[in-house]
């Protein structure tokens, strides 16, 4: 069964502001390409064949010319997401996508980077549902998990007091039988499908696992525009002092399909 990817591209971007007022942020620059390339190279560089993009029906065009241009291999196919009603809501969308498939989920504004990140995607979809985490020093506005055991206790939506070092990632892996839990749940107070209510849900069924990014590798939740600048600054300065590209799509798929 071939590997199946959803990659997030939705939201409103809301600390982005006044400029995703017009422009989804997905397609502002980091560096030389677009936002979305980068996570967009992960899920080929973890060997996924069928890669569904869920966004707004404004942006889907866009995001078509884009690729259509990139002469990949790798198939795509586009989802309209109307309303952002939360990365769950995404998921639930692509049920017709995804069939009988376990999948990858990823935001489309998380930018990875490290030597051994196709392996360790690849350890992640071995361990069925997981999420990834990274060790941070300020976890300040991020999601949170807590471990007991070597086991996952709970996961907190960004928490005003310190919980650990561990925060998750947009990267998950789960089991096509998650989608029935997904149709099932309720809208939290904002109006959304939350992945950190999935995810706890999972937990109490004791079939969430992890996998812990290690030293060497980095992670940028670039949702702001110190985030942009600094993922930019990074991109620049690995580029010049190797000379390979980063997200270079085309490259990563003769490599890693």
């Amino acid at each position: 069964m071939k590997k199946k990817g959803i990659l997030l591209a939705g939201g409103l971007g809301t600390r982005l502001s006044p400029i995703t007022d017009v422009v989804n942020k997905h397609f502002l620059p980091i560096y030389n390409k677009p936002l979305f390339f980068y996570p967009l190279s992960i899920l080929i560089m973890g060997g996924v064949e069928e890669i569904q993009i869920v966004s707004d029906e404004k942006s889907i065009p866009y995001f078509k010319k884009i690729i259509s241009k990139l002469n990949l291999k790798t198939k795509f196919f586009y989802q309209i997401q109307k309303k952002p009603l939360g990365i769950v809501d995404g998921i639930i969308k692509s049920k017709k996508f995804l069939k009988k498939s376990d999948f990858i989920l990823m935001l489309g504004d998380n930018f990875f980077y490290g030597q051994y990140l196709s392996q360790q995607i690849n350890e992640l979809f071995k361990k069925n549902n997981a999420v990834l985490l990274i060790k941070k020093k300020d976890t300040k506005g991020f999601g949170v998990a807590k471990l007991q055991r070597n086991k996952l206790k709970k996961i907190y939506e960004k928490p005003k007091k310190f919980i650990s070092n561990n925060v998750v990632t947009g990267l998950y892996v789960y089991n096509n039988n998650v989608i029935n839990i997904c149709e099932k749940m309720k809208p939290s107070r904002r109006g959304e499908l939350e992945v950190t209510d999935l995810n706890n849900i999972l937990i109490k069924k004791k079939i969430l696992n992890y996998y812990n990014l290690g030293r060497g590798s980095v992670w940028l939740d670039a949702g702001s525009f110190d985030d942009l600048l600094k993922a930019s600054e990074f991109v620049k300065i690995i580029q010049d002092r190797s000379g390979f590209e980063i997200a270079d799509l085309n490259e990563i798929e003769k490599n890693y399909l």
